[in-house]
């Protein structure tokens, strides 16, 4: 007879990680619990590896610090950036499952129209497992959800779609604003839920953001680089966008799709729209060099695999962007040793990073 106080088991139990960049304790993980209790957590936690980070009990978690980084990946360990967010990418290379979703700390429940929580991290799953559509744009979006379908004129030999690799989300309250559009609008508050998601077409970049974000780390994880961010680097902001502009490039060259759209989160807190201009400033001007770059951007057939289609992108950051900024040659050696350390780790079941707990949690 089956246990009448059993929770049902979620989608993807055993095949999901969560990953969760942090410099505070994680109370926010109470909300959450209805929801993220019966998955593993990968805490990377950022700045002072001295501090204590509390997690909630109940939750089955492994954390690493910068001491864990630097001993697991020694001299590599210096692709990965020190007092970003962007060292949550830390967790993608050390997880042993298919699938990834992270989220930031200062990103809570969100509630739909009918006032009821949305479990963000279901959507997701559900965007991941049914196919996505980037070679011809459906009118009525996502044709695979209930109530909907492909509209008159859709070839049918493309309505088996494509694999989906990103399910990117959004969030109701504070907008993923830049700099300048905050001070500007320093009230505007993200009030519209619009019930749909979308498949960005093939040749068509977006501003991804990495707050709310899950991907199919077996298709597509060696591209979600967040890049050299924060300490001692010239920028910061844009760990998220550049690894959703490669990711978008190798996603369009090897046949796979992106998503955006359900579900949302509730963004709780703005930053310090000052301190983001400084962190900003170099790349609102990079950009709209590194953006027609990406555009341009093309793979050798050659390249079949995403780690192939990583260097070669690396290549062509070093040659055409290097003369934007001597920032960029160094990132582009980053990307380098960063799919040499990610191979170096998905090829290395040893103790020590296939069921490292640092912060002696139990498994």
């Amino acid at each position: 007879m089956a246990d009448p106080s059993a929770k049902p088991v979620p989608l993807l139990k055993d095949e999901l990680d969560i990953v969760i960049p942090t410099i505070r304790n994680l109370d926010f993980l109470e909300m959450w619990r209805p929801f993220f209790e019966q998955y593993h957590l990968i805490i990377v936690q950022d700045g002072d590896p001295n501090k204590v980070i509390n997690v909630p009990a109940g939750f089955d978690y492994e954390l690493y610090n910068r001491n864990d980084i630097n001993r697991i990946l020694g001299p590599k360990a210096n692709c990965i950036s020190f007092k970003d967010s962007a060292c949550r990418c830390f967790g993608y290379m050390v997880s042993k499952k298919k699938y990834i979703y992270t989220i930031d700390d200062d990103c809570f429940v969100a509630k739909d129209p009918s006032g009821k929580d949305i479990n963000a991290l279901e959507q997701h799953i559900k965007n991941l497992l049914c196919p996505a559509t980037p070679f011809f744009f459906n009118t009525l979006y996502d044709p695979y959800r209930e109530g909907a379908d492909f509209v008159r004129g859709y070839p049918f030999s493309l309505r088996e779609g494509a694999p989906t690799a990103v399910s990117h989300g959004l969030w109701l309250n504070i907008p993923d604003y830049d700099a300048p559009t905050q001070l500007v609008k320093p009230r505007e508050r993200n009030t519209r839920y619009v019930d749909a998601v979308l498949t960005i077409p093939k040749g068509t970049l977006f501003p991804m953001c990495g707050m709310n974000l899950a991907f199919d780390r077996e298709l597509i994880g060696p591209a979600m680089y967040f890049g050299l961010m924060g300490d001692g680097q010239p920028i910061g902001r844009y760990d998220d966008m550049w690894a959703g502009w490669c990711v978008k490039v190798i996603c369009d060259h090897l046949g796979l799709g992106v998503k955006t759209g359900l579900p949302y989160i509730w963004h709780s807190k703005a930053s310090n729209p000052f301190v983001n201009l400084k962190k900003e400033y170099k790349g609102i001007f990079w950009q709209e060099e590194i953006i027609p770059f990406f555009q341009s951007a093309t793979l050798s057939k050659e390249s079949t695999s995403v780690q192939q289609c990583y260097i070669e992108l690396s290549k062509q950051v070093k040659e055409k962007l290097g003369a934007v900024d001597p920032y960029f040659n160094k990132l582009a050696d980053a990307m380098v040793t960063w799919i040499e350390a990610w191979d170096e780790l998905n090829n290395n079941t040893s103790e020590e990073t296939s069921s490292k707990q640092p912060n002696g949690a139990a498994k």
